[in-house]
């Protein structure tokens, strides 16, 4: 058996392993941020401009042009985002949707809400 320090390190590596796949684009529970005018045709790290009227997204590591099912299981909507862009850039969040995804899923007056996200 494991001694009690190595019964605590196993059960945070396994709690990291977990949170780390939470967002590694194979699905499940995420958290998910919007932005918008401040960005708006800026840049985006794919190389196309920003558009906050599309339907896209940022991810740290899903590649461009990955395709998303996101949904809001607080009101049962849903929309396909495209990933275009890197982020976001804050600590807890694995998501960043264009403002219009973040209206279409009705996240904006929250601002950051937990979504179920499947890739298509």
């Amino acid at each position: 058996m494991f001694p009690r320090t190595g019964l605590a390190v196993l059960a945070v590596g396994l709690a990291f392993l977990a949170a780390c796949a939470s967002s590694g684009g194979r699905g499940g529970t995420w958290t998910a941020s919007w932005y918008g005018v401040p960005f708006h045709g800026r840049p985006t790290a794919s190389g196309e401009r920003f558009d906050k009227h599309g339907l896209t997204a940022a991810h740290k590591s899903l590649p461009f042009g990955t395709r998303l099912r996101v949904s809001n299981p607080a009101n049962g909507r849903s929309v396909i985002v495209r990933i275009n862009d890197r982020g976001p850039f804050v600590a807890g969040r694995d998501l960043d949707l264009s403002e219009a995804a973040a209206a279409e899923l009705g996240i904006l007056r929250q601002g950051v809400a937990p979504v179920r996200v499947q890739r298509l």
